[in-house]
């Protein structure tokens, strides 16, 4: 066994050699790597999960701990063209005759074209939430955009034939969500789906490239039609190319989704569809999802992190979660390379997870602009550690958005690392549990949120490379757009070589403040566990030297007016007064 780790370790790390006693991530692995191992690991036939190469990251360790903790996945019971759907024939949904009668009704064709009915994955409950509590005919803060140059219109053709290809392999594209008249919602897979295309021949010119698109057609998605997807074409002025609005549903995919969806379409498009895998159904996520955890594991786990919370962590005070996420703007830069390096350095000698690193650093910036030392905020969890055996080519919604809690105080700041990485190690297990359930069971009562902020962590091959490049000849990606409900985001681009931050923040929230203090809060941070690794961690700096030197001599200054109010607004206000401190920072590369 510890000879296949040990090659498997070398192969995904791309090494030569790996001993027994390496650790994954101390040689550099990270989260998606890991969901690769994994994998490669279960084809060999041996028994082992994401939670526990977290535990045990050595070659040694891992096959001592290695053991199945795999889902039997019930099978799909619904034979082709039946005219009745049974409740044993639908496994992985609680529904009598009459619901499955309810959901037929809903269906185009009926009991003949519906292939499977399973319930909502964790997050597509979230998601579908915020979707009923919009206002009504009110614009969809989860219906995701992008607009798409093609050289020709054979090739917009070309790629629209592949895209109805991709919705006939995959059962996530072929889903719809039904609901009323159940007692809970769940997603139907239809047999057959048309990728809706919406036609106009009148020149497109300007720079709302989306809006004038979606005036073909503004009606937003129909989710409880198959597929969730909308196709809006049209002619680019001057140019001969032709413009696609791509509108899809994030009930259907995710970011790690996108390029799934991208590397088939190319294939497709090359004339290699043979080569395509066998797709895995999205249903065996669903079973992973609902089989894998008891709820009561994960109510003992959330009630222990979370029964004493009695206040939400609000940065700003900002406690409004059912925006549209129209008034969001916002803000993209890159750490140094000099501290990315550092930051990685450190991550490895400590045998840590970067995103352990990034989590903390983000922990401290959220202290402040919350006024509080004890902080919870969202994660985003890849969502494929737990999915089962072809995860990591599987298009859908896997990620999942769960709480986090950290204290800032006396706790050095190698100690804050240490027991961060343990406590996303940890929530691996937990990942597929139901944000409703994790606010449950704290001790917030009422609809007061428990965070109104997250941290997306994610890895970003080629993102600044290849930003506006799709992998097609011909066919260019000019904009896309996605929002969230939440007031504040922060987002963590790890492409292997560089480390970008972009912050989504709703007005009035400034997204370059919030970025610079979090490049500041990151470089202290490595400076720190390098030089004083016993330093508290309330002791890490927000505020760049430029900054602190501003707040204590014009605003110590007696022969001026004191300003008042709390810190994230002394924050803000500084960085209206003086905007360009933060554009100094980073060009000196003081972050």
């Amino acid at each position: 066994t510890e000879k296949v780790l040990a090659g498997l370790f070398a192969d995904i790390l791309n090494l030569d050699h790996v001993g027994i006693d390496d650790s994954f991530f101390t040689l550099g692995g990270h989260s998606l790597l890991a969901v690769s191992l994994i994998e490669r690991i279960r084809e060999h036939g041996i028994g082992v999960d994401v939670q526990t190469l977290f535990a045990a990251p050595t070659v040694a360790a891992l096959a001592g701990a290695a053991r199945s903790r795999e889902v039997s996945v019930p099978a799909n019971g619904i034979p082709p063209e039946s005219d009745e759907i049974t409740p044993e024939m639908v496994p992985l949904a609680d529904l009598t005759q009459d619901e499955i009668k309810s959901i037929a009704a809903h269906i185009a064709e009926g009991p003949r074209n519906i292939a499977d009915i399973y319930s909502l994955a964790p997050l597509q409950e979230g998601i579908f939430f915020h979707h009923l509590m919009r206002e009504k005919d009110g614009p969809d803060v989860y219906e995701v955009p992008a607009v798409l140059s093609f050289e020709s219109r054979d090739l917009l053709d070309k790629f629209v034939d592949a895209f109805q290809v991709l919705v006939d392999r995959h059962d996530v594209f072929r889903t719809a969500v039904v609901w009323e008249g159940l007692r809970e919602p769940v997603q139907v897979v239809v047999r057959h789906a048309r990728v809706p295309v919406i036609e106009s021949h009148t020149p497109i010119d300007g720079p709302n490239l989306i809006g004038q698109l979606t005036a073909l057609d503004n009606s937003a998605l129909d989710i409880r039609k198959a597929p969730m997807v909308k196709v809006q074409v049209a002619p680019e002025a001057g140019t001969g190319h032709w413009l696609a609005l791509l509108r899809m549903h994030h009930l259907t995919r995710d970011h790690s989704s996108l390029d799934i969806m991208l590397r088939e379409i190319r294939c497709l498009m090359s004339g290699r569809g043979v080569e395509l895998s066998e797709p895995v159904p999205y249903r065996n996520f669903v079973a992973q999802a609902r089989l894998g955890v008891p709820r009561e594991d994960h109510e003992a786990y959330f009630t222990r992190l979370l029964a004493d919370v009695t206040e939400p962590t609000a940065p700003y005070g900002e406690l409004q979660i059912r925006e549209d996420g129209s008034s969001a703007h916002s803000d993209e830069c890159r750490l140094d390379p000099r501290v990315a390096q550092r930051l990685r350095r450190e991550a490895r000698r400590l045998g840590v997870s970067l995103a352990a690193l990034l989590h903390v650093a983000w922990t401290r910036v959220l202290a402040s602009l919350s006024g509080r030392d004890d902080v919870v905020f969202g994660t985003v969890l890849l969502g494929r550690m737990h999915a089962g055996l072809g995860g990591d080519r599987v298009p859908g919604l896997f990620i999942n958005t769960l709480p986090v809690r950290s204290a800032v105080g006396p706790v050095s700041v190698a100690e804050a690392v240490q027991a961060m990485h343990a406590q996303l190690a940890e929530l691996l297990r937990h990942e597929h549990a139901p944000l409703s359930l994790a606010q449950g069971v704290s001790g917030i009562e009422g609809q007061v949120p428990l965070f109104t902020s997250l941290l997306n962590y994610r890895h970003s091959p080629g993102l600044y490379e290849q930003r506006d490049q799709i992998g097609i000849e011909g066919v260019e990606l000019l904009c896309a757009k996605e929002r969230t409900n939440y007031p504040l985001v922060v987002s963590v681009d790890d492409t292997g070589d560089e480390i970008g931050l972009s912050v989504q923040a709703v007005s009035p929230i400034q997204p370059s403040a919030v970025s610079a203090y979090m490049a500041t809060a990151i470089s202290d941070l490595v400076t720190r566990l390098e030089t004083a690794p016993d330093a508290p961690l309330e002791s890490l700096r927000v505020l760049s030297s430029s900054e602190q030197e501003k707040l204590l001599t014009e605003w110590n200054d007696t022969g001026v007016e004191v300003p008042s109010g709390t810190l994230p607004e002394l924050f803000e206000a500084q960085a209206e007064r003086t905007p360009q401190a933060t554009a100094v920072v980073f060009d000196n590369g003081e972050v």
